[in-house]
């Protein structure tokens, strides 16, 4: 692991192999360690380099302050990638890390050789969305009532309640200790993220990007984040779309072989 100095901050990393750089930011919940089941492959081809965003494992936040948004993740990337000069890079993101990811390409399409958008989490505005409804979506509201009970000292469970809202009753129970611990290590991340103000993506926001783009989705994920990935997709000239069979949101995960071979052939064209 190292770290670098951005905007005030120690960001950790973890830069593996050596080929064109692809750097690649995490969702909710998670830290660098995340890309663990996929680094083996993709350095195959390519330099890796896994951030942990602000707040994340290796930091313990407490939860308190303003420095926790969309807004500061976004300038923490743009300047990572800025600071190391690795030239333009290719950017991938997952969740979370996939908004981050798209205003990233947004607001400095200049640092960017290619975009892979691994089922961005967010909503969509009335411009792409009929049934939009101003205000909190029920998954916000969701997220809200676990972050409650994290922030009441309940943490597993706050994360029982946020897993099983994304993947289903049970979903917490069949994860595996090394993984619970790992949401555990950035469980007060998610007081953060309740509070965050995060813009709905739009039309406009849609037709601005320019970078080559690649959409991954689960086939199996249920929930808004399909319909935010296939809206994008139709949006974003020239992208691509790939789903993964059998698969639901942690795809890379669940079927890495398969996640790579898409990256890798996308990244390789």
């Amino acid at each position: 692991m190292q770290t670098l100095r951005v905007n005030g901050y120690d960001m950790a990393y973890l830069d593996v192999g050596s080929g064109p750089p692809l750097a690649c930011v995490h969702g909710s919940l998670c830290d660098f360690r995340i890309w663990g089941s996929v680094i083996g492959p993709l350095t195959a081809k390519h330099r890796v380099i896994a951030l942990s965003l602000r707040h994340f494992f290796p930091d313990h936040w407490d939860g308190t302050g303003d420095t926790y948004s969309i807004a500061q993740h976004v300038d923490d990337v743009i300047a990572f990638i800025a600071q190391t000069e690795l030239g333009p890079v290719d950017l991938m993101g997952h969740s979370r890390g996939g908004h981050i990811s798209f205003r990233v390409a947004q607001q400095r399409p200049d640092l960017l050789r290619r975009l892979i958008l691994a089922e961005p989490g967010g909503e969509l505005d009335a411009t792409l969305d009929p049934d939009y409804k101003p205000g909190p979506s029920p998954l916000a509201a969701r997220f809200a009532a676990s972050a409650e009970k994290i922030a009441a000292g309940d943490i597993d469970g706050g994360l029982q309640y946020f897993m099983d809202t994304l993947e289903g009753p049970g979903a917490w129970q069949r994860l595996p200790a090394m993984a619970k611990q790992l949401l555990r290590d950035n469980a007060m991340t998610l007081l953060g993220q309740v509070r965050d103000q995060r813009p709905p993506f739009s039309k406009a926001d849609a037709e601005s990007i320019r970078t080559p783009t690649l959409f991954i989705g689960g086939a199996r994920t249920k929930g808004m984040l399909p319909k935010v990935l296939h809206t994008l997709a139709a949006h974003v000239q020239g992208s691509r779309t790939e789903m993964i069979p059998g698969a639901t949101h942690p795809m890379f995960e669940q079927a890495p072989q398969k996640y790579s071979e898409i990256v890798l052939n996308f990244l390789a064209g």
